[in-house]
This record gives C-alpha cells, structure tokens and sequence, in this order.
C-alpha cells in the first residue's frame, strides 16, 4: 500500500476545506499552491501535524454578489494529500497538493477552527468498459488534442508521453480535464462524474466542440494557484 492508499484508507470523513473560485482539482494530478491567508495557514498546519489531507472546493456561481457571507461550495469536491511543502520564514507555505479522489460534501460542521470543515465521503470510480472500447477512447483523445497542441516541445512530449504511457483510462482522463483549457463549469461537471466512461465521453464531447475554435495554446502543466 503506497502513502496516497494509506491516506485514503485512513480518511476519517471529515474533510478540511480550502475552497477557491477559480480552480478545480482532480485526482492524479500535483498542484503548487501559495498559501497566505492567517485561515488557511492555519488549515495548511494542522494537515501538515496531522493526516495531510485537504480537500479543494469550487465556489457556486454568484457567490461575488454576497461577499459578506461565506461562499456556497459544490457538493463535489477533491481529496488531495500535501506530498511536500516549503514554509516560508513569514508563515506563508508552498505546498504540493496530489488530487487522491473524488469527494463528495455532505454537511459543514461547527468547528472552532478558522476555516471550514465538511463531514465528507469518498467517491471511488466507477469503471466497467471492455478493452477494446479503452484503446479506443484514448486513440480518440489522442487524435483531438495532439494536432491542436501549441505548447513548447518539452509541453508537447509530456502530453505524448501521458497518451504513450501506461496510466490507466481514469488517470489520462482527469490529467487531461486538469490541463485543458475547459470552462469551470465543464470541469466540475466532469469531476462530479465517477463513471469513467461517461466521463470520458463527456470530455470527448467538449474536444469535439472545439473543432471550430482555436487551437489549443496552452501551458502544460499548469501554474501557481494563489488563496
């Protein structure tokens, strides 16, 4: 059992929450995050003294019209474990977040901490596809994306090497819903999906859509995420 499994098998079901307006987490994936709000400082400690685990959120659309009150979250979230941080002599931290499995939120709990809290429950995969309909969804992937890839030549063998890989349909897919260029609503649609087929198709959908659009001009992997 590897440190991401014990994680998961140790997750109690209460999740902290580091909710942003702007960024959607999947499993599989690593993401750099700046951490300097005195809330999630304190948020970032106690993973760090504790289990590791943090749990990245979506605000709901509108929340920019009520900015007094909290805002409301997605019910599906992702469950990420800090792999490794830098604490700066300010307190401010540079953690690596690795995105571990959906989550989805059930209720916030009180708590006297400064952030918010969620009692919580994993949402596994869900994958029942033959093989033959797995090559063919990735050749389909593969055949979207790489012609319409403008990153630099080391961005571009990274992309090939993750389709020329060995990572299974599940991790290829969301480190491409991650990376690619899709709307906010797209990707939490996508990540609030455990079917991987469905999933997959969803993603497709979305790829064929942008037959007509501009290529895709894109930094792989992505950059920094600020609180």
């Amino acid at each position: 059992m590897n440190l991401d499994d014990e994680a998961l098998a140790g997750f109690t079901g209460e999740a902290r929450l580091f909710p942003l307006p702007n960024l959607v987490l999947f499993p599989h994936v690593v993401q750099p995050l700046h951490i300097f709000e005195p809330r999630y400082r304190q948020l970032t400690a106690d993973a760090l003294s504790g289990d590791r685990l943090i749990a990245m959120a979506l605000f709901q659309p509108g929340w920019e019209e009520h900015p007094e009150a909290p805002p409301e979250l997605h019910p599906v979230a992702c469950l990420g474990r800090i792999t490794a941080h830098r604490r700066l002599e300010d307190g401010r931290f540079i953690p690596l977040l690795r995105g571990l499995s959906r989550l989805r939120l059930r209720e916030e709990l009180p708590t006297d901490r400064l952030y918010r809290i969620a009692r919580a429950e994993l949402m596994p995969d869900v994958t029942a596809v033959a093989v033959d309909e797995i090559r063919k969804m990735r050749r389909r992937l593969r055949d979207l994306i790489m012609p319409r890839f403008e990153g630099t030549e080391s961005e571009r063998e990274q992309l090939r090497e993750l389709f020329d890989g060995e990572a299974p349909l599940p991790e290829l897919c969301d480190n491409l819903c991650f990376h690619l260029p899709l709307t906010l609503a797209r990707k939490i649609e996508l990540l609030s999906e455990a079917d991987v087929t469905v999933r997959v198709r969803g993603l497709l959908a979305a790829l064929e859509a942008f037959a007509a659009a501009p290529r895709l001009a894109h930094r792989w992997p992505a950059q920094f995420s600020e609180n």
